[in-house]
């Protein structure tokens, strides 16, 4: 027998029906019932298993759709996450849908925003996305853009989709189209997925905006309203399943896009860029080290051979860096190590507090991790972006990299902290 075979088992105490499903539990059989519940049934508790009816393989032939080629040309580049699947119920398997007819066939309503293309890059999970893979999106955005695209979504898993925002922002020089990345929150296969609403509002955005550059679009909160559109270089998850899981950081919303009448309303556009469009990538070689302050902290914590350090400090922007006590001996070596590295290496201060400003002026402790040569103060982009931009900036530059630091290059700072959009 095969998974899928429509089997009936037999058991100690009673005699069950449905289709053999694979498992990685070699002690287990998984059945899944005729009313879509999986039970898992031990090997030792299994008389006899037969098959009633072996598996058909159904493959589903999307229907041909035609599509308006007098509007506007979107390109759906996709990388992975559950945004683009379809749940197959017999197994509970979710396959992808990545071709326009499949994409069309989920969601209709594209037809009436877009001349829909669509491809896969990548399928993989976020977290395994690396400085190579943000360097192949933007070659494939550059042949699309050269192709006549209008604009370009990519569909991305949501838990590094505001690293890739941001890497992808710095890349893209003097983007003439939209970018827009989307993700989903919650599965195609439940009745509160936020997949539909996120990628037809992405799309509504890139046709009907004037906006070029890299930006998020996601669910504004828990009712199925609008999706809110984030500026890629401050664009944040900060829960793990609301569908309402992404803000912007220290900036307004660029925008917010009405789910039912596609309309768009504008709050805080950037003002356009001019010049030639260009790629500037990562080198892949290139290494960032990442440690967060925390009570207790040890000079071995600090990671070494890396091309640039990020310190993730707490409150304007601080490190355990002074002996106040005898208990606070191990505070010297860190001192000392984080001096050292500072004539080596870029070493920046950014802060766990996500929204406001780096600001080491104001206590002594802050002048003097200046004094050391830590570099960050001004800096108000969310941790993930700073990250992003030392990478890009050893990538591209390497030297003077604390002038280039404090550098706007795509409007990632700004000269005054904004009133509190975070909330």
């Amino acid at each position: 027998m095969e998974p899928k075979d429509y089997v009936e088992v037999e058991c100690l105490h009673e005699t069950v029906q449905g289709v053999l499903l694979p498992s990685n539990q070699k002690d287990f059989t998984v059945i899944k019932l005729s009313n879509g519940y999986n039970i898992g049934i031990h090997k030792r508790n299994i008389k006899n298993i037969a098959v009633i009816e072996q598996k058909k393989e159904h493959k589903e032939k999307p229907e041909k759709v035609s599509q308006n080629e007098k509007l506007p040309k979107v390109t759906i580049l996709h990388t992975g996450g559950t945004i683009a699947s379809k749940v197959d119920y017999t197994t509970g398997a979710v396959h992808p849908q990545f071709t326009p007819e499949e994409l069309l066939g989920l969601f209709p309503e594209l037809k009436e925003l877009a001349n829909l293309n669509s491809r896969l890059v990548a399928n993989l999970f976020s977290e395994n996305m690396r400085f190579d893979h943000y360097n192949v999106l933007a070659k494939e955005i550059e042949k699309e853009i050269n192709a006549g695209a209008r604009g370009i979504i990519i569909t991305h898993g949501t838990d590094t989709l505001h690293y890739t925002a941001a890497a992808l922002s710095f890349v893209l020089e003097n983007i003439p189209v939209p970018v827009v990345l989307v993700g989903a929150q919650r599965s195609s296969d439940r009745g509160s997925s936020d997949a539909a609403m996120n990628l037809i509002s992405a799309v509504a955005f890139a046709v009907n905006s004037k906006f070029s550059g890299v930006a998020v679009c996601m669910h504004e909160n828990d009712d199925d309203t609008n999706c809110v559109v984030i500026d890629g270089l401050h664009a944040r998850k900060l829960h793990t399943s609301k569908r309402s899981a992404f803000v912007s950081v220290n900036r307004p919303l660029l925008a917010k896009v009405n789910y039912e009448t596609k309309s768009i309303s504008h709050i805080s556009m950037p003002e356009q860029t001019s010049g030639t469009f260009a790629l500037k990538l990562f080198d892949p070689k290139i290494k960032i080290g990442w440690i967060k302050s925390h009570p207790h902290f040890s000079e071995d914590e600090i990671v070494k051979d890396v091309d640039g350090l990020i310190l993730e400090g707490t409150g304007l922007g601080h490190f355990p860096i002074e002996q106040v006590d005898a208990l606070t001996k191990e505070h010297v070596k860190i001192k000392k190590k984080l001096t050292e590295l500072a004539k080596k290496i870029p070493v920046v201060m950014t802060s766990q507090c996500i929204f406001g400003r780096v600001n080491m002026n104001v206590y002594s402790l802050g002048r003097t991790e200046q004094e050391m040569g830590i570099l960050g103060n001004g800096l108000d982009m969310p941790p993930e972006t700073v990250f992003i931009k030392l990478a890009w900036l050893l990538s591209n530059f390497k030297k003077d990299i604390p002038a280039l630091l404090a550098r706007n290059f795509r409007g990632e700072l700004s000269e005054r902290t904004e009133q509190d959009t975070s909330y």
